[in-house]
């Protein structure tokens, strides 16, 4: 497989390479979206209290991707690398402890504050400690993602979905990598697209993965924005208007609508996907009932992906949908 193109390659903005909630200075984004558990965990762990996590994390056990989503946000927390290495002090060989060690160093070495070496080390650790678990492996894919090569990205992901084939975010990751290779020259025929299609029809009916092929057009829809291939103003990009796209969105929404799962943990980044590709193709009435749904819980991707203000973006959109 030919390399990523280098412009767009390990360190992109302006989203964070982890595909849900990249750090932006505004109050509005949260990534813990609506789980008032892991808001509440995630305070106390702020505090230098852990046992709201450790607590959190029992009972989560092995719903893998919302454990993913749990520690990927706790990892995020201030001081996450002291409270998870004096958690590993009284509890040595804890799983969590080491996990959520391993994902703290991960969310580090993104920022440029940690030797990638030391976090991969870490989730090697804790992979060790938890030979079933997915999420270790997440944060190697991040670390795969974001420095490369792709060859590592792809490994990385067979050893995740051997351990969870439907790892939401695992697949989100996949795509925005692939998304970054070259083209064929035809708008609706790239890898990104068929790699997304394919996890969709793989996947159990009632699977959220069923939406990744409209990520896949947002993904490709950033690359060809940062490129210059297309427009800055996603509505006018024409890029949600061929046939292979209105299959897509329609599919998807006809999903949405028939299964959506109000208890999965990322579903809003799903949803805001949605909301914007129905907004880029000019059909406000069904994203309208997406913007419902959503509420307050705005994420910047696929928002940032015009390179504007993302918050922005997504109330104009809203507002534009709603007719308010």
């Amino acid at each position: 497989m030919p390399p990523l193109p280098p412009l767009l390659g390990a360190r992109r903005a302006p989203t964070d390479p982890s595909g849900e909630t990249a750090q932006d200075g505004s109050e509005a984004f949260d990534a813990a979206l609506d789980d008032a558990e892991l808001r509440t965990a995630r305070a106390a762990l702020a505090q230098g209290r852990r046992q709201a996590a450790r607590s959190l994390l029992v009972h989560t056990g092995d719903d893998w991707d919302r454990r993913g989503h749990r520690l990927t946000v706790l990892a995020q927390t201030p001081c996450a690398t002291a409270r998870a290495d004096d958690w590993l002090a009284a509890e040595p060989g804890s799983a969590d402890a080491a996990t959520l060690l391993a994902l703290a160093l991960v969310h580090r070495a993104l920022r440029g504050a940690e030797e990638p070496g030391r976090a991969r080390d870490a989730c090697a650790t804790a992979a060790a400690l938890a030979p079933a678990d997915p999420t270790p492996w997440l944060g190697l894919l991040l670390l795969a993602r974001a420095f490369g090569p792709e060859s590592v990205m792809l490994g990385t992901f067979a050893e995740l979905i051997r351990r969870h084939p439907e790892h939401h975010h695992a697949h989100h990751l996949l795509i925005e990598g692939l998304a970054e290779r070259p083209g064929s020259g035809r708008a609706e025929d790239h890898e990104a697209y068929d790699a997304a299609e394919l996890a969709a029809a793989e996947a159990p009916a009632d699977s959220p993965l069923a939406v990744l092929p409209v990520v896949a057009y947002a993904e490709r829809y950033r690359v060809l924005a940062a490129t210059g291939l297309a427009p800055a103003d996603p509505a006018a990009s024409r890029h949600w208007s061929g046939p292979r796209a209105r299959r897509i969105l329609r599919a998807s929404f006809d999903w949405w609508l028939e299964w959506e799962h109000d208890e999965h943990p990322r579903r809003h980044i799903d949803l805001n996907h949605l909301a914007f590709a129905l907004s880029c193709a000019g059909r406000p009435a069904e994203a309208a009932a997406l913007f419902r749904r959503i509420g307050d819980h705005a994420t910047p991707a696929p928002w940032a992906y015009t390179h504007r203000d993302p918050l922005a973006a997504f109330r104009t959109a809203r507002t534009r949908a709603l007719g308010r």
